[in-house]
């Protein structure tokens, strides 16, 4: 395998050697191309349906017939044939046609007068800066009909920008058509085709890994989609990744509106999903309160407890008016007790349902609480607890609602008690039902008693000893030596009763207070709350994974308590806490001179290489950032938090998960989109820290420049132009101590670490040879995919200083537990 990347990778080098570029000097004109490095795709002019009209596009090298995947001058052919495609004086990218007149460019207020435009093997047309290596523009962000691997839709609603899909206005014509494809700014978003201002099919809420509307997205569903929200910036992403061995593969917009993913087999182009499918998946079909039932033949039925507005029109076969509620609800008028109890509204169920428009996300935990929050609130029409989401609860007219022979989820409709009590039938089985209940508890009973007298002082309670004795069975049935089980008294004493006073700080999984023993020593305790996302698997995770793993830059597990539904972590206290509370601290931060925060480097890289190779266990940590970096009195690093982590075995070197938990800026671009992850996502995560240490800034808060650089592109801005010596902490940046050679060469490291395919990235082996040797270093790319909105016309709001978890549930706030 091995020889295999070294050979693919002198192919490419060698195959770079003659590719040319559109610069002042060499244009690109009609009957001429330029190809992509690896001969994958091709920018050139070309024709439709014979005529004389050209435009500019890029398509497919290998595949016949050809298959165009941008257009720059869509509404503009050019019938020259001595037409080019060059650079400006002032650097953009432009079309001149016979006449030399402009007739498309890229735009923008450039200013520069060296650069050349280079097609990538992504597919993705790059005008670079030739100087300092930028992207001036690329056209993965001015998408036509097409998206390819790595390109993305966005919205950003606070400075109304959104990047969308365009459908041709045919098969030949390429110029804007009248169907377009975003993502919604929704909690949670959803795909949303427009046919002109009017919306035409909707893919349903994104769950994590999955469209909930569209139910061949199964757990067997090989999913290369991926969308991440930043619920406090108001901006969101849709990514497409590559199709697991298909290198050729796209989303494409056709002119009658569907959208179609597809991959190449080599032959022929084989279809990986299509929308919409059938005559229900289009838009409100059967009106408000109506249900389109998708089968053979497709039919339109008002829900349980409605009947059609107008039955002269709903027997024609015209459903847009839809449906009505044929009983009147109580909740609004309720207003005694009795009436509450005797008619107070209730839930009728449908399964396998496409979850309606103008859905709501509410904070709600579980089921049951979505139940009793909706029942609460009189404008509460429906609600679905949905795997993946949580609580969807809608407070308006259900429309746009499909019911699937399989797969979708379970939609909760209210409707009036009487809409499902009035019938004597279900009198008849609610009596017999009745019955035989009790038949069944008195039976029940007479064995219970039974049961009691035999056993005497027997109970079927489990005593919160039991539950205590069966967690401890549970941790001892895995071989976990040396693990001290505290008593509850013990730890109340040492914190004071969880004293306000001696509280550490508050994380996603609970609370972490300081504490001391009856013997002086003094400990950290993070105490579970009742409501943490953190359950047994997470919290039994941790310590199995911890008191197994001996290391000097790993925190020390001291053991555990476990009291009915108290669960409580005992950890090694570090008394500088964690890293972030001096890195950015304005005063604190000079106390971690270079020297320091180099070694702080190099002890968190011994710690990764210690998970990754040297213990018995291969560990994926899955949580790596700067608050879960502690130091002890020497300022030596200690890597905590291993909830989130992962084993691997044998010869595995990735997994895919369904729940996708983290937190933003630290996570790789294939976690964060498909939930794939492996030991280079720790190494991405590693590569953040790295510039987070050197620069002294938070990759969540950054923002540089009047185009909001994120830090990662700051970062390969500052290295191509300066070595990166200059990012460095300014507040260090005089200090005797700094060596500008070393800072320069970890700014290098880091932008290997955080390169977009986990495969260029090296392993922690090579980072840590790296660090250690003056030997030469690889050339990174610069990052292709960054969550940076911004354009040359405007620029984001500043990021907000917190961080967001993922989960598969919600997106959650991730404050540090040790500061």
């Amino acid at each position: 395998m091995g020889i295999f990347v070294c050979l693919l990778l002198i192919t490419t080098m060698f195959s770079s050697c003659g590719y040319a570029a559109i610069t002042t000097s060499s244009p690109l004109s009609v009957g001429h191309t330029l190809s992509s490095p690896g001969g994958s795709f091709q920018l050139g002019f070309f024709s439709t349906n014979s005529s004389r009209n050209h435009y500019v596009g890029i398509w497919f090298q290998k595949v016949t017939p050809r298959v165009i995947v941008w257009v720059a001058n869509r509404e503009k052919p050019v019938s020259s044939p001595t037409a080019n495609l060059t650079i400006s004086s002032n650097g953009s990218l432009i079309l001149l046609d016979g006449k030399q007149d402009p007739v498309w460019s890229s735009g923008g207020d450039l200013t520069s007068n060296n650069c050349r435009a280079e097609l990538l093997d992504t597919g993705n047309l790059v005008l670079v800066d030739n100087v300092t290596g930028r992207y001036l523009w690329q056209s993965f962000e001015h998408l036509g009909d097409t998206m390819l691997p790595l390109s993305y839709l966005m919205y950003d609603t606070p400075h109304n920008k959104k990047r969308v899909l365009t459908s041709w206005k045919s098969e030949t014509d390429p110029s804007p058509g009248e169907f377009v494809a975003e993502i919604t700014p929704q909690i949670p978003s959803q795909g949303l085709i427009w046919k002109g201002s009017s919306p035409y099919w909707r893919s349903g809420p994104w769950a994590g890994t999955r469209f909930t509307g569209i139910p061949e997205m199964d757990e067997s569903y090989i999913n290369p989609l991926g969308i991440v929200q930043d619920v406090v910036n108001g901006t969101g992403v849709f990514a497409f990744c590559v199709l697991r061995n298909f290198n050729l593969s796209s989303i494409k917009l056709t002119s009658e509106g569907s959208l179609r993913i597809q991959r190449y087999n080599g032959t022929t182009w084989i279809k990986h999903f299509e929308g919409p499918a059938s005559s229900c998946d289009l838009y409100g079909t059967c009106g408000p309160y109506g249900l389109c039932v998708r089968s053979d033949t497709p039919t339109c039925q008002c829900l349980k407890g409605f009947e059609p507005k107008s039955n002269v029109e709903w027997r024609s076969g015209n459903w847009s008016r839809g449906c009505v509620r044929r009983t009147g609800l109580s909740c609004p008028e309720s207003s005694s007790a009795k009436t509450q109890s005797e008619d107070r509204d209730v839930f009728y169920h449908v399964s396998n349902i496409k979850p309606p428009d103008f859905y709501e996300l509410a904070r709600f935990i579980n089921e049951e609480e979505c139940h009793q929050g909706c029942l609460r609130n009189c404008s509460c029409t429906a609600f679905s607890f949905v795997k993946g989401i949580g609580c969807l609860v809608w407070n308006r007219e259900l429309l746009d609602t499909v019911k699937f022979t399989s797969g979708g989820e379970t939609l909760s409709l209210r409707l009036a008690h009487s809409e499902l009590t009035g019938s004597k039938q279900i009198k008849v089985f609610t009596v017999s039902t009745l019955s035989l209940s009790v038949c069944l508890i008195l039976v029940l009973s007479a064995y219970g008693c039974w049961r009691y007298r035999v056993k005497q002082n027997g109970s079927s309670l489990v005593s919160k000893d039991n539950l205590e004795g069966a967690w401890k069975n549970d941790l001892q049935s895995q071989d976990v030596s040396g693990l001290n089980f505290f008593e509850i008294h013990t730890l109340q004493t040492a914190t004071n009763s969880f004293s306000m006073s001696n509280k550490l700080g508050q994380g996603g999984f609970g609370t972490v207070y300081m504490g001391k023993l009856h013997d002086g020593k003094e400990i950290a305790v993070k105490r579970l709350s009742s409501s943490s996302i953190q359950g047994k698997e997470e919290f039994m995770n941790e310590i199995k994974l911890i008191s197994k793993l001996q290391h000097r830059n790993l925190v020390r597990l001291l053991g555990c308590c476990i009291d009915g539904e108290e669960k409580l972590l005992v950890y090694e206290y570090m008394v500088n806490k964690s890293l972030d509370t001096f890195l950015f601290d304005l005063k604190k931060k000079i106390e971690i001179d270079w020297p320091k925060r180099f070694n702080i480097i190099q002890g968190i890289a011994r710690g990764l290489l210690y998970l990754h190779y040297d213990s018995f266990l291969r560990v994926v940590h899955r949580d790596l950032k700067v608050s879960n970096i502690l130091l002890d009195e020497k300022m030596n690093p200690k890597i905590s938090d291993f909830g989130l982590a992962r084993m691997f075995k044998g010869n595995q070197h990735q997994e895919s998960t369904g729940s996708v938990v983290g937190t933003l800026g630290y996570m790789s671009p294939e976690y964060a989109w498909t939930g794939t992850f492996s030991e280079k996502s720790d190494i991405y995560s590693f590569g953040v820290l790295m510039l987070e240490i050197i620069t002294g800034k938070e990759i969540s808060s950054f923002s540089h420049g009047k185009d909001s650089k994120n830090l990662l592109s700051y970062a390969w801005e500052s290295w191509s132009e300066t070595g990166g010596v200059k990012l460095l902490d300014q507040d260090l940046a005089d200090s005797d101590s700094v060596n500008s050679v070393e800072a320069g060469r970890c700014v290098h490291i880091g932008l290997l670490c955080v390169q977009h395919q986990a495969i260029d990235r090296p392993n922690i082996k090579q980072v840590m040879l790296m660090l250690t040797s003056t030997t030469d270093l690889p050339k990174p790319t610069q990052p292709m995919f960054l969550l940076d909105t911004s354009d040359e016309d405007s620029s984001l709001s500043q990021h907000s200083n917190d961080l967001f978890s993922v989960d598969e549930s919600k997106s959650s706030q991730e404050l540090n537990a040790f500061s």
